[in-house]
């Protein structure tokens, strides 16, 4: 079992519903369902993907995707968004989030680190 192994157990044992898809020259993209969001988004909830890249965990994750139709509640779209860059290898239309992680350290982050930071994000509406 490697560290994407072991990673993906503890995210799953933490939030449930976790689908994961290995993507050639890109790593294994992650799919958590119905994330729960707070009032100023237009939906109760929205689906999350991200990215554990090649060399994951020293290389460390980078930017996350949500629905394509998620926008605040005013209609406008969120900060730090575009609609038209999807993740490499993968066909589905969604909504990324230029959101990084700084700093990360490969000896005591994990997909939950990330996904934490993802919840962050996504807990401002803006």
């Amino acid at each position: 079992m490697g560290p994407i192994d072991l990673h993906l157990e503890r995210l799953r044992a933490r939030i449930g519903d976790v689908t994961v898809q290995e993507v050639a020259g890109t790593g294994w993209v992650i799919r958590i369902s119905a994330v729960t969001l707070p009032t100023g988004w237009n939906k109760k909830s929205t689906h999350i993907s991200l990215v554990a890249p090649q060399g994951y965990p020293f290389a460390k994750p980078d930017c996350f995707w949500a629905d394509l139709d998620l926008r605040l509640a005013n209609g406008n779209i969120p900060q730090n968004t575009q609609i038209n860059n999807p993740i490499p290898g993968v066909p589905d239309a969604m909504l990324w989030f230029s959101w990084h992680v700084d700093p990360w350290n490969p000896n005591r982050d994990d997909l939950v680190t990330w996904f934490t930071l993802i919840k962050q994000r996504l807990s401002k509406p803006q």
